[in-house]
């Protein structure tokens, strides 16, 4: 969930020009979208209009929880930039038992706090802060899935991943969105390769586990 700190003024829509003027008409309400499947399918996230945020694609998640297998039960998860928290509440929404989502904009951690409450999601812990700085407090090797996107212009990529590789299990994966591709020469000496990808728009998605973790 890509989103770059910053304050931004409400958008608003112009209506028609009354005697050679333009009018403000109304501020453009936020916009929302869903948790695609599992307990909470159908769930509303609000998306407020922050520059950078952008939610993970319906199309994207969906692929990403197909590779994944649907069923996180016992799942032990981190969405290191939640944002709206789509990646982290679509893990827990199918049975990760313990989902950490780290948000750094305050409003934006409110935010997360009030759809955990609405779903009654006791999994969920929300933390307001460096979500680089937790992941890195992890247990080396204690988790399922690592869900990363950084700010796209952001020079976060190779530590986040660095933390990544030493936070997941022999048979854990991370989950990563970026602007452009990462190959396996580049992700060798982190610890990381290539086992599936996608590209959504201007969107390079990946799932990356160890070397062999995931072959047969």
């Amino acid at each position: 969930m890509k989103y770059t700190p910053a304050s931004a003024p409400a958008k608003t829509v112009a209506a028609k020009p009354k005697g050679g003027k333009v009018v403000a008409r109304k501020t453009v309400p936020p916009g929302e979208i869903r948790i695609i499947g599992g307990l909470y399918k159908r769930t509303k996230l609000p998306v407020p209009s922050k520059p950078g945020l952008r939610p993970t694609p319906d199309r994207v998640r969906e692929t990403l929880f197909n590779w994944l297998g649907q069923d996180l039960t016992g799942w032990r998860c981190i969405d290191v930039f939640a944002g709206t928290g789509a990646l982290g509440f679509e893990a827990a929404s199918r049975g990760a038992t313990d989902v950490l989502l780290c948000e750094q904009d305050p409003a934006l951690a409110l935010q997360l706090k009030a759809v955990q409450a609405k779903l009654k999601a006791d999994m969920c812990r929300i933390e307001r802060g460096d979500g680089l700085s937790a992941l890195k407090r992890v247990s080396p090797g204690s988790l399922q899935l690592v869900l990363l996107d950084p700010p796209f212009e952001s020079a976060l990529f190779e530590s986040a991943l660095k933390a990544a590789a030493q936070a997941i299990g022999p048979t854990g994966v991370v989950y990563l969105e970026a602007p452009k591709p990462w190959n396996d020469e580049e992700l060798a000496p982190l610890g990381l390769q290539v086992h599936r990808s996608g590209k959504a728009g201007a969107v390079h998605f990946h799932l990356l586990a160890r070397p062999g973790a995931l072959e047969g």
